[in-house]
């Protein structure tokens, strides 16, 4: 996987926005204006997703190219590296668990608009 196919995979989630709000160089992917992933324009390519606590643990311990989220709450949120490591569809996976921990923690009523899509 690449940055391309990362900002693909996002952007085609329902409700995907993408946007630099802290510099010109970390790409956030938000739903309904909350974060599930960012991404570094500049570095290696890695992207930090949201995770149940107890998963983002067992991630680390099982995968090397897991880390505790950088720059964020390490207690919910993982780096991954892109390395090469762990597939891409595991790496999809993982970014369909963020956004649906994200969707999960809005009101019912934005909740509703996607059980529907």
């Amino acid at each position: 996987m690449n940055i391309e196919e990362l900002r693909d995979y996002c952007l085609s989630k329902p409700y995907v926005t993408e946007c630099l709000p802290f510099d010109d160089v970390t790409l956030v992917f938000k739903v309904h204006n909350k974060m599930f992933a960012l991404t570094s324009l500049d570095k290696e390519l890695s992207v930090n997703l949201k995770c149940l606590p107890e998963r983002a643990i067992e991630l680390r311990e099982e995968y090397s190219c897991v880390i505790p989220g950088f720059h964020m709450n390490k207690k919910h949120w993982n780096t991954v590296y892109i390395n090469g490591v762990v597939s891409d569809t595991k790496i999809k996976e993982w970014i369909n668990d963020s956004y649906n921990l994200v969707i999960a923690t809005l009101p019912k009523k934005i909740r509703q608009i996607h059980e529907t899509k």
